[in-house]
């Protein structure tokens, strides 16, 4: 009988051990090539904030926010993408993005306390890309020691940061050419603590923005401030199928449509937000009056000189006595006294029903002898007589907010 084969995993055979293993790497090699990559990261990290520092002192120059939602947004869009491609997490890299896109901020913010000569704070209504926005900017622009700029969600807001102090001064709008006053605002200066300061006329040209590819008769809904929506009427007329929906902002309402990604929804907004969010410039200059201007004024706590030079305009704010012919009166003695009425406006008193406060605008600086003598003579007819601000004229060309 032959002999079984012998048992190879039997307890008394020899282990054999692989002698084509992989030799595992030193740990502490390992560590100190991390090491050296930690310092790399550091020192780009560095290099990115002193970058920032550039671009901070660029934009107090040229009066941009510090704060740009728009440029921030194309950064995490295209970190992300490039996450995918290395094979990184998307979500993890982002959300180290945006602690970066904060300590950038706060780096900013910080180079500006530390320079010698502050920056003029200015607070607006809307985002970048708003009238308020491109105003405030070709106002500021090239001020030595340069401007900070900072978009607020409404007009109560920015008057309330230059009230508190966190904002030296605010640029509001306060009446359009063709939609007339800017009720709001008249409302804010009732309030008091502001005081008006200067005045500044822009040229705005409305554009009708949508989603790159989007046709005219593919639109059922079109936002923007109500101010733009009343200023461009006939066209919204014209275009009858879209339902017209306010919104706090003309470019804010650019900005939804960029989020949101409905081609159905146009906004109604300037050029230039057209370009801050790659939006496509539908139709130009869609405001009824070709001849579209805003009126806006500076508004600060303190007064500001006036040179003696200079054409200055006076804001009066008047609660009138309840009688009979009191506001002719008041008109009168302005004329007799050679004081030119640029301004008549009235606003409902709202803890008193159906009484009114005035607004007017006269030309004329308030301390002069003229004015100072009509003011007087005013006064006994008013319960209330409020000097708003005396400021220099604003210049006769206006300037173009597209």
């Amino acid at each position: 009988m032959s002999k079984p084969p012998s048992d190879s995993s039997s307890s008394d055979a020899p282990l054999e051990v692989p002698t084509d293993r992989p030799e595992l790497p030193d740990l502490q090699q390992v560590r100190e090539a991390i090491e050296a990559v930690d310092v790399e990261i550091l020192q780009h990290l560095k290099r990115r904030m002193e970058l920032v520092d550039r671009v901070v002192a660029t934009k107090l120059d040229r009066a941009f926010p510090l704060r740009d939602p728009p440029r921030e947004e194309q950064i995490l869009q295209r970190v992300r993408h490039q996450a995918v491609e290395l094979g990184l997490d998307a979500h993890e890299i982002e959300r180290l993005y945006r602690l970066l896109m904060e300590m950038s901020i706060a780096r900013q913010q910080e180079h500006v306390r530390s320079l010698a000569e502050t920056p003029l704070r200015v607070a607006y209504q809307g985002v970048e890309g708003s009238y308020s926005h491109l105003t405030a900017q070709r106002r500021y622009a090239g001020r030595k020691g340069g401007v900070w700029l900072t978009g607020y969600g409404s007009f109560q807001a920015a008057a309330e940061a230059v009230r508190d102090g966190t904002e030296d001064l605010g640029l509001l709008p306060i009446e359009n050419t063709t939609a007339g006053s800017i009720n709001e605002t008249y409302d804010l200066l009732a309030e008091g603590a502001l005081t008006v300061i200067g005045e500044v006329v822009s040229e705005i040209h409305h554009c009708l923005l949508v989603l790159p590819g989007t046709r005219l008769e593919d639109i059922r809904k079109i936002l923007s401030h109500p101010q733009a929506l009343w200023q461009c009427k006939s066209f919204l007329e014209s275009v009858s199928w879209a339902e017209a929906q306010a919104e706090f902002d003309t470019a804010g309402s650019a900005r939804k449509i960029k989020e949101e990604g409905d081609p159905t929804v146009a906004a109604i907004a300037s050029e230039s937000a057209a370009g801050v969010f790659g939006l496509e410039i539908l139709r130009r200059g869609i405001q009824t009056q070709q001849g579209n201007y805003t009126r806006f004024v500076e508004v600060a706590l303190e007064a500001a000189t006036c040179p003696p030079d200079v054409p200055c305009k006076t804001s009066l704010m008047l609660v009138l006595r309840h009688e009979p012919g009191t506001l002719g009166e008041v008109l009168s003695r302005l004329g007799r006294r050679q004081v030119n009425l640029t301004k008549l406006e009235s606003r409902p008193i709202p803890e008193s029903p159906f009484k009114y406060r005035f607004y007017l605008d006269l030309e004329g600086h308030a301390s002069s002898e003229r004015v100072s003598a009509a003011l007087e003579e005013v006064r006994s007819l008013t319960v209330d007589l409020r000097v708003l601000g005396t400021y220099p004229r604003a210049d006769e060309t206006a300037q173009q907010a597209s």
